[in-house]
């Protein structure tokens, strides 16, 4: 694990702070890669989390969100305290059974599913995931499919 003090820094509406560079060095040997999202742990004022690691403008920035740091927006220019290391752990998100169906039985759905980007992929798998009642679950794995034919939107988007 890794320990920095970081003051909060925030780009538009979002607080982050900036890893240094001999930690990400760190991160990156130990995720092997230093493109994409890079998955980490760990806490912000020993409060512990689950994030990403993303590079926007030219730099890497862990964003501290209001789950990780109560009131984060309002906190910029103050100094924490952040433990980061790679997350190795499997992050996929599981495809709900009544969705897994609906594709099984529709190439076509099925095919433009699987040309998704993987973020858009685990957005709607998350989406039907989350409900509540197996009738809304129905109803929108319906609208799901209906989206991957291009008719309407789904979960605030339009192919």
């Amino acid at each position: 694990m890794h320990t920095f003090q970081a003051e909060i820094a925030i780009i538009g509406i979002n607080p982050y702070v900036s890893v240094p560079d001999d930690i990400l060095a760190a991160i990156f040997a130990a995720a092997g890669r230093d493109k994409g999202s890079i998955p980490i742990h760990g806490s912000v004022n020993d409060k512990p989390f689950t994030q990403t690691l993303v590079r926007y403008a030219g730099q890497w920035r862990l964003y501290i969100n209001t789950t990780m740091l109560r009131d984060s927006p309002k906190r910029v220019g103050e100094t924490i305290t952040v433990c980061v290391d790679y997350d190795a752990s499997e992050r996929t998100t599981p495809m709900h059974p009544a969705l897994q169906k609906a594709l099984d039985s529709d190439i076509e759905a099925q095919q433009v599913f699987d040309s998704l980007s993987p973020s858009l992929q685990k957005e709607i798998k998350r989406y039907i995931n989350n409900l509540k009642t197996e009738a809304k679950v129905q109803e929108n794995v319906m609208r799901a499919i209906n989206f991957l034919h291009g008719k309407g939107r789904f979960a605030g988007r339009e192919l």
